[in-house]
């Protein structure tokens, strides 16, 4: 199993930016893939998750900026994040697994190696 995060970059406070995560090594369309940061000198959160259905998912700091979405054709999901803000600052990370229970780390089995967001205010 293999999970490449990418498409992240340093912003401007109000700025955009999506982000993508590659999988390969398993049946993608059976799973949920959920994304989750980590900001400098903090533990690392729940922030978004799209289930093998389709349903989606956010924590309430990225609830109307943030928008998830799933294309199984290319085992890629996407993460569209408009209006940035400096306390978005954190690595990106996906994660694949088996429900969307953000505040459950252990439910994801495979991670990736993380794409890092800068927000600049």
């Amino acid at each position: 199993v293999q999970l490449q995060a990418f498409g992240g970059g340093l912003v401007q406070a109000g700025g955009s930016l999506r982000l993508s995560c590659a999988a390969s090594g398993f049946t993608f369309g059976d799973y949920a893939i959920g994304w989750f940061r980590q900001a400098p000198g903090k533990e690392r959160k729940g922030v978004s998750c799209i289930s093998s259905g389709g349903d989606k998912t956010y924590s309430q700091s990225v609830k109307g900026r943030f928008t998830i979405s799933r294309d199984d054709a290319k085992n890629t999901v996407s993460l569209q994040m408009n209006s940035l803000q400096p306390e978005d600052t954190a690595v990106y990370y996906c994660a694949v697994g088996l429900r969307c229970i953000l505040h459950i780390e252990d439910l994801y089995d495979y991670w990736g190696q993380g794409t890092v967001v800068t927000v600049s205010s």
